[in-house]
């Protein structure tokens, strides 16, 4: 059954444009009601987009996941925002003004925060991380004969561009995973270490490889963090909070949903072969309860709304509404591909190279750049077209709906030649 997409909570997206609270421009950028027109005005064909919900809600209707939430601008203007399905499956509808679990899309806030701090000058792309966090100072490589001295050292460019020699455990089945797994384990009992205490842990691990010698998704995010809360003596929830979030207006992004919101938070699911099962409880769950530590590297809620005001500033060369928070030349950096070619391709996608946070087509000028999160939760931004489009969903495990495959080929289909858009 599909839920009325007008009756919720919050009456709808209707108040939710209509709801954003404004706030003085010395401390954040002007919050204007989101910027919303028809696809026409921006060059897209209504019609097309139209296509979108429809497709959702089918993907839904087959038990593909529980609900999916769509947002497409051009030209700094919402042409598409819509949300189909369930929040609370069979008990409460999905609004787009709800709140997910964006998990990796917290990598990009991550790499944002640091490249704030090397414009500021705390910070060298060029440190080496051991300078930072001295744990790393005698960090090893591993190799079968035992473990030995990496060949260079580890570098915030590496962990920027996942080439630190680091990995996740979770996601690869070498020898190094495997201790990463031993050391990390959750189900142990045993109490949870936090963000400093793990980065002590990590680096006791060897290395899976040499840094700068292999794009390897790691926790080098999250280790970037830990070098976000060193350089600056603030928590890593602080920062973001100060120079990102306030900034820009991004009122319901944080590592934690407060009581208060949790009305608007999302059910996770996972697939069965008896249907969808909770994975994940919007009323009790682990977002309802403070981190064991802050994750640089996925442990991030948000909105459409928040994420689009992020997305929005990068989009505009770093700043938004009047506030800068990056130049436009570190920007282009971090969206431009920096891996060497014999790095190429990442994640098995054929000339798909890596930025500082992001996945960019290498080789091409003003390349779309993207990432997702481990939830199903994917967005990109493409400069040339200048579009920003999300397709979030809450269903684990990664790849178990590519929700963002069903959105791209409607959007695209959807840009009107310059005399159909006159």
């Amino acid at each position: 059954m599909q839920p009325p997409l007008s009756i919720s909570r919050h009456c709808g997206a209707a108040v939710v444009l209509a709801s954003i609270i404004a706030a003085p421009a010395t401390a954040r950028a002007q919050e204007d009601p989101l910027p919303t027109t028809t696809p026409e005005e921006v060059g897209l064909s209504g019609e097309v987009l139209a296509r979108i919900g429809p497709t959702m809600q089918e993907f839904i209707d087959r038990g593909g996941t529980a609900g999916v939430m769509t947002l497409v601008a051009r030209r700094g203007e919402i042409a598409h925002w819509e949300a189909r399905g369930w929040r609370v499956q069979d008990d409460d509808p999905l609004e787009p003004n709800d709140i997910f679990r964006i998990y990796s899309m917290t990598k990009p806030v991550t790499s944002v925060a640091v490249m704030i701090l090397v414009e500021d000058g705390l910070l060298s792309l060029d440190d080496k991380v051991a300078s930072v966090i001295p744990a790393f100072k005698d960090v090893r490589v591993f190799q079968d004969m035992g473990p030995r001295r990496p060949d260079r050292a580890m570098r915030i460019r590496h962990l920027l561009t996942h080439t630190s020699g680091l990995t996740y455990g979770v996601f690869g089945s070498s020898a190094v995973d495997s201790m990463y797994n031993r050391a990390f384990d959750k189900e142990s009992g045993s109490p949870q270490p936090d963000l400093r205490e793990w980065a002590d842990i990590l680096a006791s691990l060897p290395l899976v490889d040499d840094p700068g010698d292999r794009f390897n998704y790691s926790v080098s995010t999250d280790l970037l963090g830990l070098v976000v809360e060193v350089v600056t003596g603030q928590t890593l929830d602080r920062f973001f909070r100060e120079r990102i979030f306030e900034p820009l207006g991004m009122h319901d992004t944080g590592f934690q949903v407060p009581a208060e919101k949790r009305d608007r938070l999302t059910a996770m699911y996972r697939p069965t072969g008896y249907g969808l099962k909770l994975g994940d409880s919007p009323t009790d769950g682990s977002f309802t309860r403070p981190p064991d530590w802050l994750s640089g590297g996925g442990g991030l809620v948000s909105t459409a709304r928040d994420y689009l005001r992020f997305c929005r500033m990068l989009l505009e060369g770093g700043e938004l509404d009047g506030v800068r928070l990056l130049e436009p030349e570190t920007v282009r950096l971090m969206t431009s591909n920096q891996l060497d070619e014999d790095l190429i391709p990442i994640l098995k996608i054929p000339g798909m190279g890596f930025g500082m946070g992001f996945a960019v087509p290498a080789g091409i000028e003003d390349g779309t750049y993207w990432w997702a999160g481990v939830a199903n939760t994917y967005f990109w931004i493409d400069p040339a077209e200048e579009i920003i489009a999300f397709a979030w969903t809450q269903l684990q495990p990664f790849g178990a709906a590519t929700v963002d495959r069903l959105l791209r080929p409607i959007v695209y289909e959807a840009i009107l030649d310059e005399d159909e858009s006159n």
